[in-house]
């Protein structure tokens, strides 16, 4: 009796614990909202006080000067094209260098992984040039082509791993049953691997939609301005204007949020179907 008793005040007190650190963590969303619905003036008085009336207007004009609706189909067509190219190039990449171990897989998945230590700062410059030479500069398939570049390290790394967990018992069933590799692939180690997909997936949503400066070396045309690139005009060498920086912000994150929110079951049971294998 004492020792339940004595459980059931320990796990109250670590959940009281848990509670004001989800709370600390949660004190930048409440400086973000809070001051995107102030004026100018007092947001730099007390950026720390609740909004005395709620300026909405900044939102409106917010979403006039950064063109949000065209900043928002910009970002959410590179995000969604490089994130489908990244799961299905890089899924049958490393699958092929798994079951084929081979001398030359084994030095490209070195290379795979040793790219992932170069700075991107090292290859801005060839970048620009290689870009600029080929015709990709500004553009959104150029872009989308160069995060393919960036992100397909990671992607077959995490890939790779996976794919040694699935039994090759499983395709070499299907293949006795006449299944051609495309078939196995795609109808017998896909379905195994979603909650890697889920993953990879994640991975490159947070790194495309929340980047900055590779669009700002690709992208020169106002009309094809991601979301952090038309954010930052709000940010000039003498002013910056908070009031209205601050709820593009706001407007910024508002997919990102609804983007977990409807991925939450999915990342679930991702977890846990990932967690139990046999």
């Amino acid at each position: 009796m004492d020792t339940t008793k004595n459980y059931r005040i320990g796990t109250f007190i670590t959940e009281i614990i848990m509670i004001c650190i989800g709370l600390l963590f949660l004190v930048p969303f409440y400086f973000l909202f809070a001051n995107s619905v102030k004026t100018f003036g007092d947001l730099l008085s007390d950026s720390a006080a609740w909004p005395k009336a709620f300026e909405w207007s900044n939102y409106t004009r917010a979403w006039e000067i950064t063109r949000f609706p065209e900043a928002l189909w910009n970002s959410a067509v590179v995000t969604i094209v490089s994130n489908l190219l990244l799961v299905l190039i890089s899924s049958m990449a490393a699958y092929r260098m798994v079951r084929r171990d081979t001398r030359f897989n084994r030095i490209l998945f070195s290379m795979f992984v040793a790219a992932m230590v170069i700075p991107f700062q090292s290859v801005m410059i060839p970048l620009v040039k290689v870009t600029g030479t080929l015709g990709m500069s500004n553009s959104l398939w150029g872009l989308i082509v160069c995060y393919l570049g960036f992100g397909v390290p990671l992607s077959v790394f995490l890939f790779h791993g996976f794919v040694k967990s699935v039994p090759v018992e499983i395709e070499e069933a299907a293949t006795v049953d006449g299944s051609s590799p495309y078939g196995v692939f795609f109808r017998i180690v896909y379905p195994l691997m979603r909650p890697m997909y889920v993953t990879v997936i994640i991975l490159n949503t947070l790194w495309i939609w929340n980047d900055y400066l590779l669009p700002s070396l690709i992208l020169q045309s106002a009309d094809l301005r991601t979301i952090p690139i038309a954010t930052y005009a709000f940010f000039g060498q003498y002013t910056k204007q908070w009031d209205l920086a601050l709820p593009a912000l706001v407007l910024g994150i508002l997919p990102v949020i609804i983007f977990f929110l409807l991925m939450q079951k999915y990342i679930i049971q991702g977890i846990t179907a990932g967690s139990v294998k046999g």
